[in-house]
């Protein structure tokens, strides 16, 4: 994104008496620069070529401005004529403005946003409160909210700018008042500037606009100003303008921040009035046209093209020819067209001359007949480039109807088809047809073998390294399967009787609501680091047996498409299954291997956010290639980084990368053809689905109920409830929105416990195993509320691993899968810790899950939670303890033997 300088808006001084305006002071002026998004304009035209099939119509965006298309010719002789819709943008000049003025009386107080360029004007805004610690947002609270003021999830709303009635006739003017009493405890007012219409989100330097009404005397290192006075915020986006009140000397608050004191809150101070006025330089996408035209020449076989433009200015043509149907730019031999001059040995520029009428420039352009392309970029007097989609104009030259028959005539004569002329109007006979095609066909197959047989005989080809050979046969099968194609796309059709076959039924899959059987023990397959081994497929596919026999039924497997990250979590192309961690044959010769073993495969996808292939006109990576080609529609339009075009996101953004509009019918679709290819083609059972906060539950329920897993969870990860750095006793607040996302996706998909995991955390580190059950006597986390729908797990490749980002405490990851092994919910255990000395425990305690058939839906009796040790009994089969303190199931009707024991923990199994 751009950014420009922009001085401090707004100014306050400080006094200690009672409210009072004083006399605006207007200060100089300065140029300050916005981060925008421009909406891109299709590249789309009619196409008309003689004697080749035309080109679909692509679609186009029509821009704001009207544009007349360039007239072009009607002659007989046009080979090839296109008409492109160009995009540039251009600087328009206005104002803002911002003023602070005094209300009825001495507490009420307006501030005024406005905007003098035309747009659909909306402020995005929040505050902060008196003692807030941190940068997030607040909601202001709704008597300060304009009319028209629409929440936006928790912490902010966005009010539109409404037309001014003191525009005059020269300047429109859109403004937005908010009031607010002075007496509250409102500290600062934070806002960015949107204009709906492009898209465009207005900072400054990236960061928002904050206006504090208090004093704060923050003590962090990014306190800009801090020695001139407190002039400015602290705050993750932003410096503020100098507005201050007097406040007393604030006190440190627990857990490290520093609140503002009460006293700042009181009519005993002074807000100024003032007003502020910069330049704004908005950048507004404008629409024209470039035709394009090839004719044939009448005196000779050259090639003349032609292109008319209605740009404005000096254009100049940056251009080149290709020859044998190559895309390689060359420098064509002069004669060359006036005003050209070539450019580094390697393409020519030549300026297009103004026409007569002064509405845009034209230019020829004569070619020889060897020519079959002509590449070009467009070049304005400003520096500007303008090309067709992040790549460089292409215009095929085709042959003409003449060297067509000419060619046609010469190939049909040197078949050994019968002697004499044909002309255009004359039929060869059916025998004739046969005769041809066979000797055309015989002639094809005789030339493949001579070039097979001379390969074969080559005595450098038994030299050749095996890199080498397999370079050369994989060049003969990709020569081969695009001679196929030609091949199948000329082929004759004949008009035959169709036969009905019977069509192949495909077995039905069953499926339980995203938790298989109920009995599924999970398998991460992988960690941080597998990748780097380059054959992750062939190392899990030897380790399949070894799984097997350990009593995992189901491995979640690593991402597997082509990815910018090599870990996998930045998919680029979904249809690329090459990654770091092995190739598509390896990934499905492994998910082969674990079927042969009785084990179920989950994939992991991640939906929430793509890589994109190439950037838009702004420099902004935000258009995709490969077979899911989306444009920005694909991106959610509240995300300023990526400057997507779509609806606003459905959950939070991922800033990484493109976050992807799942409420876009044609995402959707794609999406669900991907999931599906998968199941059939990979033969993947089910689905981890990464980073689900990004985008609505009930999108994953439609592409759950599209794909049929056998299984699916969801990673719905938050942090959970803490006051002054300790974890809160009652977590409700953080399992229930996990339930809220299941329940969204319709119970399709579990969800990983993350709940359970940070209380276990808390319990370890502290001591303190009365965490394990909540206020009504259940377990505390997911799996005390909907235990079919919970996946327990202790680690993952982003918490443990090299990662390390919430480790679970070193020492006591056996107490915590005591706990997740013998109790409801699907268990999930770590690559790291099951190949490691942990195995044996890890495996027992599995055996004893099988053994008893502990599901996730099984009855949990929590007997003890006490400082130092938690004990429960699953289904009267299975009793546990872990922590230091002592606990033994009550002997009577029902005798218990130990099972498994370790370090802090105990399990028994009833006999």
């Amino acid at each position: 994104m751009s950014s420009m300088a922009l001085e401090p808006l707004l100014h306050h001084t400080l006094r200690q008496s009672s409210p009072k305006i004083h006399p605006v002071k207007h200060r100089k002026s300065v140029p300050f620069s916005v981060n925008f998004n421009s909406r891109p304009v299709k590249i789309g035209g009619s196409l008309s070529l003689s004697r080749f099939k035309p080109h679909k119509s692509l679609s186009v965006i029509a821009c704001s401005a009207t544009t007349t298309l360039p007239k072009t010719s009607e002659s007989t002789d046009v080979i090839y004529s296109e008409t492109f819709q160009l995009t540039r943008v251009e600087k328009v000049e206005g104002k803002i403005h911002v003023r602070l003025d005094q209300g009825k009386d001495g507490d009420h107080w307006q501030l005024t946003v406005g905007c003098s360029l035309p747009g659909k004007w909306v402020l995005h805004w929040g505050v902060h409160y008196v003692g807030d610690v941190g940068s997030e947002w607040d909601q202001p609270p709704n008597e300060m909210r304009p009319p028209g003021s629409i929440a936006v999830k928790d912490y902010a709303v966005q009010t539109p700018l409404r037309k001014s009635s003191a525009s005059d006739g020269g300047e429109c003017l859109h403004e937005v008042h908010i009031d607010f009493n002075c007496n509250s405890k409102i500290a600062a007012i934070n806002f960015v500037l949107k204009d709906e219409e492009t898209k465009s989100w207005y900072r400054h330097k990236g960061r928002d606009f904050v206006v504090p009404l208090v004093e704060y005397l923050g003590d962090r290192d990014n306190v800009l100003g801090a020695k001139r006075g407190f002039d400015f915020w602290p705050g993750t986006f932003g410096e503020l303008s100098k507005v201050l009140l007097k406040a007393e000397e604030p006190q440190p608050k627990a857990g490290g921040g520093v609140a503002a004191s009460a006293g700042s809150t009181q009519a005993n101070r002074l807000l100024e009035g003032f007003y502020e006025e910069l330049p704004l330089v908005k950048k507004v996408p404008l629409c024209n046209t470039l035709t394009v035209s090839v004719r044939k020449s009448p005196e000779s076989a050259q090639k003349l093209v032609h292109l008319e433009t209605d740009l404005p200015g000096d254009v100049v043509v940056h251009w080149g020819v290709c020859r044998d149907g190559t895309k390689k730019w060359e420098v064509p031999p002069a004669p060359h067209p006036s005003d050209t001059e070539i450019f580094k040995n390697k393409a020519l520029r030549t300026r297009l001359q103004i026409k007569k009428d002064g509405s845009g420039a034209e230019g020829f352009f004569t070619l020889g007949k060897e020519t079959t392309g002509f590449p070009f970029v467009l070049k304005l007097n400003d520096g500007t480039w303008l090309n067709n989609k992040g790549d460089d104009y292409f215009i095929p030259l085709p042959a003409t109807h003449e060297e067509n028959l000419s060619e046609e005539k010469e190939a049909y004569i040197s078949t050994g088809s019968p002697s004499g002329s044909i002309t255009t109007d004359e039929k060869p006979s059916i025998e004739g047809q046969e005769v041809a095609q066979t000797t055309f066909t015989d002639g094809i197959i005789k030339e493949i073998r001579n070039i097979v047989t001379d390969i074969s005989s080559e005595r450098k080809w038994k030299t050749k390294s095996k890199e080498a050979q397999e370079s050369i046969l994989h060049e003969i099968e990709r020569l081969a399967a695009e001679a196929y194609s030609i091949f199948r796309s000329s082929s004759t059709t004949f008009l035959e009787e169709p036969v009905q076959e019977p069509k192949e039924v495909e077995p039905t899959i069953a499926i339980s609501s995203g938790t298989g059987t109920g009995f599924e023990i999970l398998c991460q397959g992988f960690n941080w680091e597998s990748h780097k081994s380059g054959r992750w497929y062939l190392e899990l596919q030897e380790k399949a047996a070894e799984l097997a026999s350990l009593g995992f039924t189901v491995i979640w497997l690593p991402p597997p498409t082509e990815s910018v990250s090599p870990e996998g979590y930045m998919p680029k192309d979904l249809y690329n299954l090459n990654s770091r961690y092995g190739t598509i044959e390896e990934l499905k010769a492994v998910v082969t291997r674990f079927h042969e073993v009785g084990i179920k495969v989950l994939g992991d996808v991640v939906l929430n956010h793509r890589c994109a292939h190439y950037k838009n006109q702004n420099g902004i990576w935000n258009i995709f290639g490969g077979r899911l080609n989306w444009d920005d529609r694909a991106v959610v339009a509240d995300d300023p980084h990526f400057q997507g075009r779509g609806n606003k996101s459905s959950g939070d953004n991922f800033h990484a990368a493109p976050n992807i509009d799942h409420s876009q019918d044609f995402v959707r679709k794609d999406i669900k053809e991907w999931l599906c290819w998968l199941r059939k083609d990979i033969g993947y059972d089910g689905w981890r689905l990464d980073f689900v906060r990004g985008f609505w539950g009930g999108y994953v329920k439609d592409y759950i109920e599209a794909s049929k897993p056998y299984f699916a969870v969801g990673e719905y990860w938050d942090s959970l409830s803490y006051t002054y750095g300790e974890m809160d006793y009652n977590q409700d607040a953080h399992r229930q929105r996990i339930i809220d996302w299941i329940n969204a996706a319709g119970g399709t998909a579990g969800a990983f416990d993350v709940t359970t995991k940070g209380i276990l955390h808390a319990v370890l580190q502290r001591c303190e195993y009365w965490r394990l059950s909540d206020p009504k006597g259940k377990p505390p986390g997911v799996v005390g509320w909907w235990p079919s729908r919970a996946v327990t797990f202790i680690e993952n490749h982003d918490t443990g691993s090299t990662q390390g980002h919430w480790r679970f405490p070193g020492g006591k990851e056996m107490q915590g899968y005591a706990y997740i092994l013998t109790h409801p919910g699907t268990p999930a255990v770590f690559y790291d810790h099951l190949f490691s000395h942990y195995q044996p425990e890890i495996s027992a305690l599995i055996s004893l899950r099988n053994r008893k058939k502990v599901s996730c839906r099984s009855t949990v009796k929590i007997v003890k939670a006490d400082r130092d040790v938690y004990a429960a009994v699953i289904d009267d089969e299975v009793a546990m303890k872990i922590g230091p303190g002592h606990y033994e199931p009550q002997s009577g009707p029902q005798q218990w033997s130990v099972a498994v024991e370790g370090n802090d923990y105990k399990v028994w199994e009833a006999l």
